[in-house]
């Protein structure tokens, strides 16, 4: 058997989940099966039965077009160079909308079944009309039209299921297949190393809350940042937040981390996406980890978190539900949310309410202790990636073999 994978990340050029997800599910699948993967960026490398070929945009659209609506075209003249020349491939399979398009082509071209992945969904994120302008029409067509179209649509979680089916009813809900996200256990685990927390400044002497994730509404930093003012004071907050969707929101974001320091000067603010090796040491370190998310179909950052031993305090929202186990592993921090943007309705209720569950955890190191083990048990018992691609390519076969 052979699978194309369509991916717009691939590293080293990762910068969100569903390029983690990707690089782990193409390296567990070509234990088992050939894989080509096809990405952006140049790339063009062989490791026995996986495969790794890069594309760039076309030049005429990438240095004669202007406005936010750039990405998307980008997007359609790369995933038409994708799909030219795939050879013996028995599945195409996609993930994210940068990619779509490519396999609903492929399955049209060379008879082969199509599988899509989605780690969100373009109806439930209308704040990417902020990053993708007129765009985000672009991107939400080519989502509409490769989800309807496909063999089978894989769900990241039980919630992004149901999400599905309620933001494109004419699917058939027997063509969407949950298959969690992973987490490799032998590289996330605790760290012993704290070379890192040395070379960005945290006081190892002190507690501290750590937050990782992209600047971009869906995470919700700027909620969590509102909640400094409800912690005790100069608690030490390290927020590892980096590649801002939009010069717009990198300016909320800065000054909201200014204004938050005028009364707790002790927010260390790393202002890029940390190597993998870094983050570990962070996330093992960290007295507590928040997730804030707005929305979330999966939230892999949860499992890396607990696989480390951190206490989790998340919001509870789609598929973090299902990785954190409330007054388990963690704390979930609900919240009413607005059904167009899904942020939310009282934000700041919302602040205070992650400050109260962050501030139990502080004051209670036992419980931080006994919740970091839970987590790690339940990143191992549901979550390895060798199972998820054993899922996965039961789905390939079965798709194959209907022909």
């Amino acid at each position: 058997m052979r699978a194309a994978l369509f991916t717009r990340e691939y590293p080293p050029n990762v910068y969100g989940g569903a390029g983690v997800h990707v690089e782990y599910l193409s390296r567990e699948l070509a234990k088992k099966i050939e894989v080509d993967v096809h990405c952006w960026g140049d790339q063009n490398t062989d490791n026995g039965p996986l495969h790794v070929r890069g594309s760039e945009p076309w030049k005429e659209i990438s240095e004669g077009t202007e406005g936010k609506f750039k990405t998307a075209l980008e997007t359609v003249s790369l995933n038409l160079t994708q799909v030219k020349a795939l050879s013996g491939v028995d599945v195409a399979h996609t993930h994210t909308w940068y990619a779509s398009m490519a396999g609903f082509l492929a399955k049209k071209l060379y008879n082969i079944p199509f599988v899509l992945t989605t780690h969100s969904l373009e109806p439930l994120r209308a704040w990417k009309a902020e990053q993708l302008g007129s765009g985000y029409a672009m991107s939400s067509w080519i989502e509409k039209t490769a989800i309807l179209d496909a063999d089978a649509v894989i769900a990241v979680s039980e919630g992004t299921r149901e999400d599905i089916v309620r933001a494109y009813p004419a699917i058939d809900p027997s063509r969407i297949h949950v298959i969690y996200n992973g987490i490799d256990l032998e590289e996330y685990r605790p760290a012993s190393n704290t070379d890192a927390l040395d070379k960005y400044g945290v006081d190892k002497t002190q507690p501290y809350v750590l937050f990782v994730g992209r600047i971009t509404r869906q995470k919700g930093v700027t909620h969590l940042v509102e909640a400094i003012q409800y912690l005790p004071k100069d608690t030490q907050v390290v927020l590892c937040a980096g590649a801002p969707d939009t010069p717009e929101i990198a300016a909320e974001m800065r000054a909201k981390v200014t204004e938050a320091r005028k009364q707790n000067p002790r927010i260390l603010w790393i202002e890029k996406m940390v190597t993998k090796p870094e983050v570990i040491q962070l996330y093992s370190n960290a007295r507590v980890f928040c997730c804030p998310s707005v929305y979330e179909p999966f939230g892999i950052i949860n499992l890396e978190a607990m696989a480390c031993h951190a206490p989790v305090v998340a919001s509870a929202t789609g598929g973090i539900k299902e990785v954190v186990v409330d007054n388990e592993t963690g704390f979930l921090v609900p919240f009413e949310q607005d059904p167009a943007t899904s942020f939310p309705v009282h934000p700041e209720k919302f602040a205070r309410d992650l400050a109260a569950r962050i501030n139990d955890l502080l004051a209670d190191e036992p419980k931080c202790k006994r919740f970091g083990e839970a987590g790690r048990k339940r990143v191992e018992d549901i979550f390895s990636w060798t199972a998820i691609a054993d899922q996965t390519i039961d789905l390939y076969s079965h798709l194959i073999s209907k022909g």
